[in-house]
């Protein structure tokens, strides 16, 4: 088997102090790893410099899906308790008129199909059915006359990533930094990271160079943590993500490369959503459903020109996508080099520029 297929071949050694548990001070004054996909060049610098980078005519697409407070502490009817992690946002139905939604229950015992969760005054749910994987479906009670995201965000929780394990667990400041400045689409729950380094202020600069800033939603699901488990990475099952590209978007971005700018895409859950919405010509289309696009080695990208990118988890699905993008061997030697110069990793660490 080719080496690129092998899922220990994505396996590399990451010291629990390189971890971020906290953002930077300031978005921008992050870290930012600069490699040069043709020359192999790489330059340490601050993210705010990412504005030496851009150039007048380019477009810089950024994903504004927005996280919910999707985890959720009650009681069981029972008494014991119970954690309810919503894995995507509550929709309400038209057959039924219940306000549904998929979860992940953590309890000492699982509750049965018809079973209530109380949340907290004034919200509770029901256990409708079990779907499998540890997955149930639930319906939410609230007053309707409340808007659903109000009431989210008085009972839930922003759902921190695993990783970050502090003893406070999930504080004020969360709930402003781990969301984009531009996040305007409820819907995500985890944080498209790569954004998180912009500020309005770096923003407004990159607007004044004559970049084009695009936004396209792409609402990042529980999926994005799921573990691969199969050896040969091209067997693995990729998880479902909503995505919407509007016709203007799609126009701007098409509009950008036929006059031979740059597309950057920021984040990898932009790359997808480009990527899937784009014929085979490389023009983009507008675009709504659901995105199930498998980016690994030896996949052509038909959109994306740069890229700016977190430092990913071992063995993870969003390795392989930024490994297509510049190389497998290449992206660990990054990252060994990362490490050894002290980069902080994954969600509240220091970003990525690759570009061509």
């Amino acid at each position: 088997m080719q080496q690129d297929f092998i899922l220990k071949a994505y396996d590399y050694l990451l010291p629990p102090e390189n971890i971020a548990q906290h953002p930077a001070d300031r978005r921008e004054d992050s870290r930012l790893m600069v490699l040069n996909r043709a020359t192999d060049q790489r330059d340490d610098r601050q993210f705010s410099d990412i504005i030496d980078l851009l150039h007048k005519g380019d477009l810089l697409v950024i994903n504004d899906t927005k996280v919910f407070p999707a985890r959720l502490l009650g009681q069981k009817d029972t008494g014991g308790k119970a954690e309810v992690f919503l894995l995507d946002y509550p929709l309400l139905t038209a057959e039924t008129e219940q306000v549904v939604a998929t979860a992940l229950i953590k309890s000492s015992k699982g509750p049965r199909p018809g079973s209530v969760i109380t949340i907290g005054t004034g919200l509770s749910c029901t256990i409708l059915e079990r779907l499998g994987e540890g997955r149930v479906k639930i319906a939410l009670h609230y007053d309707r006359q409340q808007n659903l995201a109000e009431v989210l965000t008085e009972h839930g929780q922003i759902p921190l990533p695993p990783y970050i394990a502090r003893a406070q667990g999930t504080t004020a400041e969360d709930s402003q930094r781990y969301q984009t400045v531009y996040a305007s689409q409820p819907g995500a729950v985890a944080a498209p990271t790569a954004g998180l380094h912009f500020s309005e202020e770096l923003l407004d600069k990159i607007r004044t160079k004559g970049v084009t800033i695009a936004r396209i939603t792409l609402h990042v699901g529980y999926g994005t943590f799921a573990p691969v488990r199969t050896e040969n990475i091209s067997n693995h099952r990729i998880h479902k993500e909503y995505v919407h590209i509007s016709q203007e978007n799609a126009e701007a971005i098409n509009t950008v490369r036929q006059e031979g700018g740059k597309i950057w895409a920021v984040g990898t859950t932009t790359v997808r959503a480009l990527e899937f919405a784009a014929n085979e010509q490389g023009k983009l289309l507008a675009t709504e459903g659901w995105c199930e696009l498998y980016i690994m080695p030896g996949y052509r990208f038909k959109v994306v020109d740069n890229l700016i990118t977190n430092f990913h988890l071992p063995q993870s699905s969003l390795l392989f996508l930024v490994s297509a993008f510049c190389g497998r061997e290449r992206l660990l030697d990054c990252y060994r080099q990362a490490i050894g110069q002290g980069f902080r990793f994954y969600s509240y660490g220091d970003a990525m520029a690759i570009i061509s």
